[in-house]
């Protein structure tokens, strides 16, 4: 019976591996600039003025975090937040077979959110978002994309919390998945982008 019912998902599971985000109909990004441009522009317009100043706080005088590191995103850390338990998290500037074996593991049916730990340490980067595709034995079985935001360069890091999600739940649904994730922006630059496991088991370990 549960094999039937195993089958029946599968079936019912997006076929392809075509995991690329999911673009906004009729949208198109904007040309990159860098951050003079930016300040510089619009500057008879007060209340867009001040909207820079707060994105970017220090603005171009700001230290750099990471002054030998060329990459203007950098992505530290996924936490896994469940209420009354003590945070999950994993080191993403670890070696991605590192990271893909260090499994989390969850409760079926359990309340949790995902947060990303994150620096931007040169320039504004434009509507970014965190994309996620998830997969069991081969076949996708989920995909969504959540717009994470536009940030301004800062010495402390960011920190993104998704939404609430629900983990799965049901004798089926418990198992190993593989989770790939990214952190791409307007002009579709992948600036990190790792795979992760999470097994869905009865109770926590």
């Amino acid at each position: 019976m549960a094999e039937q019912v195993e089958e029946q998902v599968a079936a019912q599971a997006v076929a392809d591996d075509d995991d690329d985000e999911a673009g906004t109909p009729g949208y198109k990004a904007p040309a990159p600039k860098t951050l003079d441009e930016i300040v510089n522009q619009d500057q008879d317009d007060e209340s867009l003025v001040r909207y820079k100043q707060m994105l970017l706080g220090g603005g171009a005088t700001h230290e750099v975090p990471f002054p030998d590191d060329k990459r203007n995103v950098i992505v530290q850390k996924l936490s896994i937040l469940v209420d009354d338990r003590d945070d999950i998290a994993l080191d993403l500037t670890k070696p991605a077979e590192e990271i893909i074996n260090d499994k989390i593991c969850l409760k079926e049916g359990c309340e949790y959110k995902v947060q990303i730990t994150f620096y931007v340490q040169r320039d504004i980067v434009a509507g970014l978002r965190y994309h996620q595709v998830v997969s069991r034995k081969g076949i996708r079985v989920h995909k969504e994309s959540m717009m994470v935001g536009s940030y301004g360069p800062q010495k402390e890091p960011h920190i993104y919390k998704t939404p609430v999600q629900e983990a799965p739940k049901g004798m089926i649904s418990r198992g190993d998945y593989k989770v790939k994730s990214k952190f791409v922006d307007d002009d579709k630059t992948v600036h990190h982008e790792w795979e992760w496991s999470l097994s869905i088991k009865k109770d926590f370990e």
